[in-house]
């Protein structure tokens, strides 16, 4: 018996819309990982781009644990001495809550070829609407 060996091209692609109304921000955005890797399929392979295409929405209304609101940061460096920025994730909810939540994501995925081209099919928006209905998305149950 041969091993097999999914082909890019061979790959069934289909487009998932989750609602991040009252979700876990954490606990989300490992579901969404995997989505995006294809790992919930059985022609998954680690070296190839298996994944699915991942719609969110309501992303400012999610939901953490904890005291994360005041306490969790997130830091940026402009590479200039002093260039430290940080801020909080009660600040980044506010101003731009499609960051946090891909964030997280970007966390949980691989760093290299690959899972740059699988960040790409995660799709992240503040409100109820978005722009991928002609590509028809499945509601994605937890």
């Amino acid at each position: 018996m041969k091993t097999y060996n999914p082909k890019k091209e061979e790959m069934e692609r289909k487009w998932w819309l989750i609602d991040a109304d009252g979700r876990v921000l954490g606990r989300m955005a490992t579901e969404i990982a995997v989505l995006l890797r294809g790992k919930n399929k059985p022609g998954f392979a680690a070296h190839v781009d298996t994944g699915d295409f991942v719609v969110v929405i309501n992303a400012e209304k999610v939901r953490v644990t904890g005291n994360k609101l005041e306490e969790k940061m997130y830091y940026n460096h402009s590479l200039y001495p002093g260039g430290l920025r940080e801020r909080t994730l009660k600040e980044v909810l506010t101003k731009k809550p499609e960051e946090v939540l891909e964030r997280a994501v970007r966390g949980m995925i691989p760093k290299n070829k690959l899972g740059r081209a699988v960040f790409k099919k995660l799709k992240v928006y503040k409100g109820q609407s978005h722009p991928h209905e002609a590509q028809n998305p499945q509601i994605y149950k937890f």
